[in-house]
């Protein structure tokens, strides 16, 4: 018991000293990036060059230092890893902006601003250890961070002189004292006070895997790498000699003790005895089978698993002896020829030495299913690489390995770690992705190493003004169609009605007088509220033709099923699925229309009231549900609008008012909808001047009234083309399709309602960069205004407004309120509530000058049921 004590008290006692000591490390590092703060980016790249001069002065001197202390490695490799950890690290970063503004985009009105992670924990192997506390230190102090290292026991040494040097190089250069510190006694327990110390903002590890998980594990964020065990495929296209020659160099260079070096090579069957016959001429030796265990047992830890301490980074001479396997004092690389890759076949994992597994493949199948095997057997993640002169098969080997480095005719060790023999990123952390368990998956570099604040400053989304290229107007203008350039081949698109009244007739007649001979297809078969089913029935008869132009003659369900079915036509693809999803920005909307170009569409209205001749909306019934969904994308905008009121002088009186006042609607909703513009208000107040001027006119007959209420239809579809409607045509879709409900009477009875609900201070906001405030209210009093209505204040204006609406409808023969219009009150109870979800999610919603919620679109609708404050 006493013997426990004493231990437990002398644990203790060790912790107590090693905490402080971190303690003093961690409050000097945060003075000192304090005293870095201000710097600017001259100051910072000024000392990043000294260290990294101060390095390449002192390179040899510390690869001697880490041979000689480590007894791993080459001295002159050692050389060139402290060469290209300072030259060819600085070079990559030399330019890069880590301080204060680094982009201030004036377009996107977007700047970001650089700032030190804070101080780094720099955790370094015993493989690569000189260079790795320069490339460390570099990274850190160019995004003004302060690094406080944990060396590996077994490289403390050689890793002080080398901090020692950069430090002193930093400090003459203006660095704060302390910006570069160590621990001074190493041990596990060290390292670990520092990585989880609650100061440190972020780990940079390199080590074994043990270490790394232990990085991951401390509680702060960390950048680590994960273990290398890589495959290269030298297929049957490739220089073989290069390819030899690549792997030889990387497996001797440094001892093979790069992460990203090649452990084992899979070789396609036809070209493997050239393949071992080049290894041969290398001076490899192929290490007999008999002797593979022995070799095995040499080098690997099988209690522990992975490569022996000692083993790493021998040279093959060295790790034979040590096996009893007698070679040449000259041989390269060790090379065990075998056939299977698991816990099973030790030679087949990281080795981190001069020593090879080989593979035979019958293809590239076999070769693709071997390599992926290596890799996950201790490398997933990190690096692969493949020798071939085929291109689709680089990319196929890229596509299927779970490695973040996929190297090409290249040597891996030297490869992997970039810039070298490609342009990747130089550095010597390399990411393993998610494969790996790691956070990151590309080269580590400065930019992980700083924080990017972002300034996003308001700004207006642009907008827009989008028609038809040509609109024709006035009495008479269908004889355009005689003129039109490329038409050859003609389908018309319409109801029955208007074969009856003889429109299409006058369709053919102009189209008879062209120059040149005209095919005509007509589909007469639209119906009220075009259903999918019939979109369907016309884009068959239209493919079945072929036409080079599509007339849509009608009111808006006929225009609106031609458009369906032209984008159909063109491009049978589309899904209406997608197509009818809510969107919030247009031009973000997760499904994309493809837009139609082989066929004109030229929409003719023979109603006043739809605007559809000259809009990108399509509203289409779902024939399994029922549902109207106002389909809107600007692929299918129309190219040519005939607004030619001779269609429109027969209308009957009811006709008329419905349309009418849904010309109303939607020149009103264009103007408060959070998408309006200057451009859009001016052709919605003049349509609504005409429309309430001349709607009554038109109902009693008047010839100059409905050639005036024609083009106010027409300049109301042009404004909210651009800018949108609001809820008013969410409701009225679902009223309509459900109770069987004209669409312009479903309109006119929402819309007294929805004004008054608009112009209440919104429980929720409506959401558009360009709506800068709620102005709904004072909107409606500016129609007011214009349409010559008085009152004393904005609210005065506004019920002007619907006095006026509903004194017009009542004198074109319109009721307020869907009971007086025939909807059971028992049917209306059922349903009300889904309707109002289904209201929510139409595509007009999103505009609205007030962001409704749910429960306020059922409350309209329940207003609507007997027109309260409307109809007495």
């Amino acid at each position: 018991m006493l013997k426990t004590a004493t231990t437990t008290v002398k644990t203790e006692s060790k912790s107590e000293s090693v905490k402080p000591m971190i303690a003093r490390l961690v409050q000097r590092s945060q003075q000192a990036l304090v005293n870095m703060n201000g710097f600017s980016q001259k100051q910072v790249d000024q000392i990043c060059e000294a260290i990294a001069l101060a390095a390449l002065d002192h390179h040899m001197e510390l690869a001697k230092m880490a041979v000689a202390e480590t007894h791993r490695g080459v001295v002159e490799d050692k050389a060139i890893k402290n060469i290209y950890a300072s030259e060819f690290v600085w070079n990559s970063i030399r330019h890069d902006k880590t301080v204060g503004i680094i982009r201030d985009d004036d377009e996107e009105q977007i700047m970001q601003i650089a700032e030190p992670l804070g101080i780094i924990a720099g955790v370094t192997p015993v493989t690569n250890p000189t260079s790795t506390v320069i490339f460390k230190t570099l990274l850190a102090l160019k995004g003004r961070n302060t690094i406080i290292f944990g060396f590996h026991p077994q490289a403390q040494k050689a890793c002080v002189r080398t901090a020692e040097i950069i430090q002193a190089a930093a400090i003459n250069a203006g660095a704060p004292a302390n910006c570069i510190q160590w621990i001074s006694q190493p041990s596990i327990e060290a390292t670990n006070a520092l990585m989880h110390h609650p100061d440190i903002a972020t780990i940079l590890a390199t080590g074994g895997p043990s270490m790394v998980k232990a990085a991951y594990s401390s509680g702060n964020p960390a950048l680590g790498v994960g273990s290398g065990n890589g495959p290269a495929y030298i297929e049957k296209t490739a220089d073989i000699k290069q390819a030899v020659n690549d792997i030889v160099l990387s497996k001797t260079f440094d001892n093979g003790m790069v992460c990203a070096a090649e452990n084992s090579v899979i070789v396609d069957d036809a070209i493997y005895g050239a393949v071992k016959k080049e290894f041969n001429d290398w001076n490899c030796y192929f290490v007999k089978e008999a002797e593979q265990a022995t070799l095995a047992a040499a080098m690997f830890d099988a209690k522990r698993g992975g490569v022996k301490g000692p083993i790493a980074g021998k040279s093959a001479y060295a790790i034979a002896q040590l096996a009893g396997i007698t070679v040449p004092k000259d041989t390269k690389v060790l090379i065990a020829e075998i056939d299977g890759i698991g816990p099973n076949y030790p030679l087949s994992q990281e080795k981190l030495s001069p020593v090879l597994s080989l593979y035979k493949a019958a293809d590239h199948a076999q070769a693709f299913k071997q390599a992926k095997a290596l890799l996950k057997f201790g490398g997933l993640g990190h690096t692969a690489a493949i020798h071939t002169r085929d291109d689709q098969l680089v990319s196929a080997f890229g596509t299927q390995m779970l490695a973040c480095r996929i190297l090409v005719n290249s040597p891996s060790a030297l490869g992997g770690i970039g810039n070298l023999y490609n342009n990747m990123t130089p550095s010597l952390t390399l990411g393993t992705g998610s494969y790996g368990k790691n956070s990151v998956s590309h080269n580590v570099t400065d930019k992980d190493l700083i924080n990017i604040k972002t300034i996003a400053k308001r700004r207006n989304n642009i907008q827009w003004v989008k028609l038809p290229p040509k609109v024709y107007f006035e009495r008479n203008s269908l004889r355009y169609l005689a003129h039109m350039h490329d038409i050859n081949r003609v389908f018309l698109v319409c109801d029955p009605g208007m074969v009856k009244l003889g429109y299409v007739d006058r369709v053919l007649d102009v189209l008879h007088q062209r120059p040149n001979h005209i095919e005509i297809a007509i589909f007469s078969e639209v119906e009220a509220d075009p259903a999918t089913t019939t979109v369907d029935a016309g884009v068959t008869r239209m493919r079945a033709f072929n036409p080079d132009a599509i007339i849509a003659l009608g009111g808006g369900s006929a225009l609106d099923a031609a458009k369906f079915m032209w984008l159909l036509y063109e491009h049978p693809e589309t899904s209406f699925f997608a197509a009818k999803q809510k969107f919030l920005d247009i031009r973000k909307r997760a499904y994309r229309l493809p837009i139609p170009n082989k066929a004109k569409y030229i929409g003719i209205p023979t109603t006043s009231g739809t605007g559809s001749e000259v809009t990108p909306y399509a509203v289409i019934t779902d024939a399994e549900t029922q549902i109207k969904y106002p389909i809107t994308d600007y692929a299918m905008q129309p190219d040519v609008a005939i607004v030619d009121s001779q269609f429109v002088e027969t209308l009957p009186p009811r006709t008329v008012a419905w349309t009418g006042l849904d010309t109303i609607t939607h020149a009103t909703e264009a103007y408060v909808s959070v998408m309006s513009s200057d451009y859009t208000r001016g052709w919605a107040l003049q349509a609504l001047k005409l429309a309430f001027d001349n709607l009554k006119a038109s109902y009693e007959g008047n010839r100059q009234a409905r050639q005036k209420m024609h083009d106010a239809a027409t300049m109301a579809g042009m404004a909210f083309a651009s800018s949108y409607l609001g809820v008013n045509h969410a409701i009225a879709h679902k009223l309509g399709g459900e109770f069987h409900l004209a669409h312009g009477l479903a309109i006119a009875i929402t819309y007294p309602q929805v004004v008054r609900y608009n112009a209440t201070l919104p429980t929720k906001i409506a959401i558009w960069p360009k709506y800068s405030h709620y102005t709904a209210l004072a909107d409606y009093a500016t129609i007011a205004r214009y349409l010559g209505l008085k009152g004393d204040n904005d609210e005065a204006l506004k019920e002007a407004l619907v006095a006026r609406f509903i004194e017009l409808a009542h004198s074109v023969g319109v009721k307020l309120s869907l009971q007086a219009n025939g909807v059971a009150h028992k049917h209306f109870e059922k349903v009300v509530g889904h309707l109002a979800v289904l209201a929510y999610e139409d595509q007009c919603t999103p505009t609205n000058p007030r962001e409704p919620l749910i429960s306020e679109l059922e409350t309209i609708m329940r207003r609507e049921w007997d027109g309260q404050g409307v109809e007495k």
